[in-house]
């Protein structure tokens, strides 16, 4: 994948995720991690984003990271994969780039 983008910021206290999803290119994925992992559930104001931007870029969220905030597998945007720590490794690995929002 050329990009990986990590937003780990919540998107109900910064807009790291909405930029993100305006500026990820077609083929990049996009990992969330950390508070970021808040808006991956179903419902959320940004689930519809998710899941439109889910059409040409791969959507992940960290599921450690979710199980920490009391979100279950359910719950989360059908288009949002979960990946633990090894699969969030082989993303980067895999990636031309990382680029972390903040």
């Amino acid at each position: 994948m050329p990009t990986l983008h990590t937003v780990n910021k919540s998107p109900f206290e910064r807009n790291s995720l909405a930029t993100c999803l305006e500026r990820a290119a077609g083929g990049d994925g996009v990992l969330l991690c950390e508070d970021a992992v808040i808006g991956a559930r179903k419902g959320s104001a940004f689930a519809k984003a998710l899941a439109e931007k889910a059409a040409t870029c791969a959507i992940y969220a960290l599921a450690p990271d979710l199980a920490a905030r009391g979100i279950k597998g359910e719950d989360v945007v059908e288009a949002v994969k979960t990946v633990d720590y090894s699969g969030f490794v082989d993303l980067a690995a895999d990636a031309d780039r990382v680029c972390a929002w903040l």
